[in-house]
């Protein structure tokens, strides 16, 4: 019988109130999203990356965290490319990043030509990010591994 019961309480809702909680879930309070410490990484995702004379170089795409340490490794930029044709993904140790409230961004210390030196792989392929490939990154950026 509870169950029943349950099941006349279950409300659907419309594409728009789907929608609109949707968008009501994104708004919300920067509380529930970071705090003085911690960032949610659904607000770093697509988030500016600039370079320290202010240029801007691309957008974090995601993040890779280590499965055993529970550590941001890197966050991989996006770079280049138009409508996903000819994107590159650039590894940038987590330590390399800045935040910098007044753009509301990540400031890393390169470059636009020197980044696109940097370690990276296209929208197709995936590196083995293994040690070797890690100390690489790291090295370029001139961050310890």
């Amino acid at each position: 019988m509870a169950h029943d019961q349950q099941m006349q309480n279950r409300t659907t809702y419309s594409d728009a109130e789907l929608e609109r909680r949707s968008q009501f879930d994104r708004s919300r309070p920067l509380e529930r999203d970071e705090t003085n410490d911690l960032i949610s990484s659904d607000k770093v995702e697509g988030t500016a990356v600039y370079s320290t004379d202010g240029e801007k170089l691309g957008t974090i795409d995601h993040l890779m965290i280590g499965k055993r340490s529970g550590r941001v490794e890197y966050s991989v930029m996006s770079f280049g490319g138009f409508l996903g044709i000819g994107e590159q993904y650039h590894p940038v140790p987590w330590d390399a990043l800045d935040y910098d409230t007044r753009r509301g961004g990540y400031i890393v210390n390169i470059d636009k030509g020197r980044l696109k030196d940097a370690p990276s792989y296209g929208r197709n392929e995936q590196p083995e990010f293994n040690r070797d490939y890690g100390e690489n990154v790291y090295a370029y950026y001139g961050v310890m591994y």
